[in-house]
């Protein structure tokens, strides 16, 4: 990327519980400091940011987003297919799109990278139309998702934990239906999750081997256990380790439809982007993110 592109930095003032709003002086330093040509633009609305980032596409700008997942997710299907490139501030509870990708929390480090401008093509997820970068889950996820929304006190990993357990106290496991590249499979259990990305969360590496830019969904479901045995292996998810259990099964493929005997929200990025029925696919390498040419960072597995 041409060293002198203008870019349209795009701030989620509500992110992290107003983290980035706080942060807002450092991040003008940074881009001073390293030369960054760009406008600031505060959202108002995920419409508004999305739009702001089209318009930004069809002249030519680069767009930076700090924020969390959910806007960050958003912007990135709204450029997918687009010449133009995506950086990322982190600015969320969660961050875990820059986390696998290895982009710095550190505000300096992150615009430095910006500055550099390195790109590589990663896949984006569509769930009923709705675009997402990381993991599309329902069921079990469902609720945890909803009552980490509503928990807009507790900061980092500690709000995703809280409603992990909440969940766990009110939940009744539903029989889903999965049909993945054409091929169908029933189960009694907690969850079905499409995975762009490895991680969500906050870092839990739901699916440890999933890779940004394979062209496939890592589809992983976890089958109908106690609550105690749920409760003991939740660690796990945070090394990956889950996986070996008996319960948890991973298949890939690049198109799944998932249903059940009960209405779910699908959640991915950190919202609420459909309901079931649902049809995930993969949109193969169609988005430019300004990012380290590393390996992705996290548990691998394969």
């Amino acid at each position: 990327m041409n060293g002198k592109r203008s870019h349209l930095v795009l701030v989620n003032p509500s992110a992290g519980g107003g983290r980035a709003r706080e942060l807002l002086p450092r991040l003008e330093g940074a881009l001073r400091d390293h030369d960054v040509d760009h406008r600031l633009v505060m959202t108002t609305s995920l419409d508004h940011g999305i739009d702001e980032a089209r318009r930004a596409a069809a002249d030519g700008e680069a767009v930076v987003v700090m924020s969390g997942d959910g806007l960050i997710g958003q912007i990135g299907g709204a450029l997918a297919e687009t010449d133009a490139p995506m950086g990322i501030i982190p600015g969320g509870r969660g961050n875990d799109f820059a986390r696998v990708l290895g982009i710095p929390t550190e505000i300096p480090d992150a615009v430095a990278l910006i500055a550099r401008g390195e790109t590589r093509k990663v896949d984006v997820g569509e769930v009923n139309g709705r675009r997402f970068l990381g993991i599309a889950s329902c069921g079990f996820d469902s609720d945890a998702n909803r009552i980490a929304n509503e928990a807009r006190l507790l900061k980092g990993n500690l709000v995703y934990l809280y409603a992990a357990l909440r969940a766990l106290a009110a939940w009744k496991p539903a029989r889903f239906e999965v049909t993945l590249d054409g091929e169908a499979r029933a189960f009694t259990g907690y969850a079905v999750a499409a995975a762009n990305n490895r991680a969500y969360g906050g870092g839990m590496y739901l699916a440890p081997d999933a890779e940004l830019d394979d062209g496939k969904l890592d589809v992983v479901t976890t089958g109908d256990v106690s609550k105690l045995h749920c409760l003991v292996n939740l660690p796990k998810v945070f090394s990956g380790s889950h996986v070996d259990n008996e319960e948890v099964t991973v298949l890939r493929g690049a198109e799944v439809e998932i249903s059940a005997d009960r209405p779910f929200a699908v959640y991915a990025d950190g919202d609420h982007l459909a309901d079931l029925p649902a049809r995930v696919r993969v949109l193969p390498r169609a988005l430019d993110v300004i990012a380290p040419q590393v390996a992705l960072v996290g548990p691998h597995r394969r």
